[in-house]
C-alpha cells in the first residue's frame, strides 16, 4: 500500500527537484507532525476519561488511535526525505513506516464512513433498532475494520524484501515482482474503499440535512438553529473532501506511472510526483483537522476537555452557543 517516493526512472538520472523533495516537503510535514501530535495527544488523553457507552464514542476513539499512529510515522518520513537518514532508515520507511501511514489513513477513512452510517440511523431513523449502534457490535465492527485493512497492508511489508546495495534505493526496487503486483492491487482496493465511503457520506449527510431541515420546520424553530446543525454536520464532509479527494484523483495515474515498465517520460513522472506529494500532504493534514471536528460534534468530549483544563466556567457559555446544534437525537 505504500507509495513509492521516487520515480522508476531514477536509475537513468530522473529525479524530482531536490529543494522540493528534501526541503519544502519535509518542512511542511514537520509542521503537520507538531500540530497533529499535540492535538491527537490531547484527544487520546481526553477520550481515556470518556466511557465507551455509545457506538459513536467507540468509533471516534478508533479514529483518534488511527490518527495518532499515522502521526507517529511522520518523523521517519521527514528524516528520510530530507536525506539525513542512513540506508537502514530508508529500508524501514519503505517496508514498515510508509505502510503504517497508509494503513491508518484508510482506517480513518473507513471509520468516517461508519460514523456517517451511525449518525444516519441515529438522526434519520431514530425509532429503528439497529445492532450497528450496539456498543458490543460497534467494537466488533471496529476490530474487523482493523483486521481487514491489516490484511490488505501487511503483504506490502512482507513483499518489500529485495536486497539492494544502493545508497538511496527507491521503494520500487525493494519490492519483489509479486510485491509490485500486490502494491498495484492494494492501491486499487483502497481507491475503491475511498470512492464507496465518499458516495455513502454524500448520501448519508444529504439525508441528515434534509431531516434536520424538516424537524426544524415542524418544531417552528429559528432558521439559525438549522443552519448551525447543518454546518456542523457538513464540516465532516468538508474535511473529507478537502483532505482526501485531491489525493485520490491523482493516485491512479501516479500508481500506473510507478508500476508501468515504460510509456512515461521523466518529466511526466516528476510532475505526477509533485502532485501526489502535495495532495498526500493534504491527506496527512487530516490528523490536524479531525480534533476540531471532535470538539464541535461531540458533547462528552467538550465537557471532559473543559473539566480537565479547569475552565468549567467557560463551559456554560460555550454550551449556550452550541445548544441549538445539539438538540436533535444523534448530535451528541
Amino acid at each position: 500500500m505504500n507509495n513509492f517516493t521516487e520515480s522508476n526512472n531514477s536509475e537513468s538520472g530522473c529525479y524530482p527537484n531536490a529543494d522540493v523533495a528534501t526541503k519544502v516537503l519535509p518542512t511542511m510535514y514537520t509542521f503537520v507532525f507538531i500540530i497533529g501530535f499535540f492535538l491527537n495527544g490531547i484527544n487520546l488523553w481526553i477520550f481515556c476519561y470518556i466511557p465507551s457507552n455509545r457506538s459513536f464514542i467507540v468509533y471516534l476513539k478508533n479514529i483518534v488511535i488511527a490518527d495518532l499512529l499515522m502521526t507517529l510515522t511522520f518523523p521517519m518520513k521527514i528524516i528520510s526525505d530530507a536525506g539525513f537518514g542512513n540506508l537502514q532508515l530508508r529500508l524501514f520507511v519503505c517496508r514498515y513506516s510508509a505502510v503504517v501511514f497508509y494503513l491508518n489513513m484508510y482506517i480513518g477513512i473507513v471509520f468516517l464512513g461508519i460514523l456517517g452510517f451511525d449518525r444516519y440511523y441515529k438522526i434519520v431513523r431514530p425509532m429503528n433498532n439497529s445492532s450497528f449502534q450496539n456498543v458490543f457490535y460497534s467494537k466488533v465492527i471496529s476490530a474487523l475494520t482493523w483486521v481487514v485493512m491489516a490484511f490488505i497492508s501487511i503483504p506490502n511489508m512482507i513483499l518489500t524484501n529485495q536486497i539492494i546495495d544502493e545508497t538511496k534505493p527507491t521503494c520500487a526496487k525493494l519490492k519483489s515482482y509479486l510485491g509490485i503486483q500486490w502494491h498495484r492491487a492494494s492501491n486499487y482496493i483502497c481507491i475503491c474503499i475511498f470512492v464507496i465511503v465518499f458516495f455513502l457520506l454524500l448520501t448519508f449527510y444529504v439525508s441528515i440535512s434534509r431531516k434536520i431541515h424538516q424537524s426544524h420546520q415542524k418544531l417552528r424553530r429559528g432558521s439559525n438553529a438549522g443552519r448551525k446543525s447543518t454546518r456542523n454536520i457538513y464540516s465532516i464532509l468538508s474535511v473529507f473532501f478537502v483532505c482526501f479527494v485531491p489525493y485520490h484523483i491523482c493516485r491512479i495515474p501516479y500508481t500506473i506511472s510507478q508500476t508501468a515498465s515504460d510509456g512515461y517520460s521523466c518529466r511526466h513522472q516528476n510532475n505526477l510526483f509533485y502532485i501526489k506529494e502535495v495532495t498526500l500532504l493534504l491527506s496527512a493534514s487530516n490528523v490536524c483537522l479531525d480534533p476540531v471536528i471532535y470538539f464541535f460534534m461531540c458533547h462528552p468530549f467538550r465537557q471532559m476537555l473543559f473539566k480537565k483544563l479547569h475552565i468549567e466556567d467557560k463551559l456554560q457559555e460555550t454550551e449556550k452557543k452550541l445548544k441549538m446544534s445539539t438538540t436533535l437525537p444523534g448530535l451528541i
